[in-house]
């Protein structure tokens, strides 16, 4: 039987230290159904989402991708190759940034940069860590960013 069968696809604590950066291979091309539906699932009435003709008189010219929708992708994409199955909780997100609009059809890649790292001190086995998650367009345009505090587990003692 292959052992890497029953390996989480994360990352343990000890495989995350600081300066660790992750290209995500996932990329996604968000579209005017992602945007429609989380908006209005989340009840957000903000016409620059769901108003074409609103939309089309702003400085944008058209309807803006829901941020909120954003900064779940950029987490969501991190997943797989950052904490998978090694997650015990996230802690929180600061410093939750903007700086371009996204629109339906932009396609979005994030990567993730570790910036700290340290063992809990309350908790053995476990250990804490601090993500710098970057959103980029299709035209390489940073669109969104974030720190994320996770807290992972410690690699096991047996073999994986």
């Amino acid at each position: 039987m292959n052992e890497d069968l029953n390996r989480p696809a994360g990352r343990y604590f000890e495989e995350l230290p600081v300066g660790t950066v992750i290209r995500h291979r996932i990329t996604r091309t968000v579209t005017e159904s992602d945007n429609i539906l989380f908006t209005t699932l989340t009840m957000n009435p903000q016409p620059l989402h769901l108003d074409f003709d609103f939309a089309s008189k702003t400085e944008f010219g058209q309807p803006l991708f829901n941020s909120m929708m954003t900064l779940a992708l950029m987490v969501g994409i991190s997943v797989h190759e950052l904490s998978l199955g090694t997650l015990v909780a996230n802690l929180g997100l600061t410093d939750v940034t903007f700086p371009k609009p996204v629109f339906h059809g932009d396609t979005l890649r994030v990567e993730s940069e570790i910036i700290e790292a340290r063992e809990s001190k309350s908790r053995a086995g476990q250990g804490l860590v601090t993500a710098e998650h970057r959103t980029y367009n299709q035209r390489g345009e940073l669109v969104a960013q974030c720190k994320r505090t996770m807290l992972f587990h410690k690699r096991p003692d047996i073999d994986i």
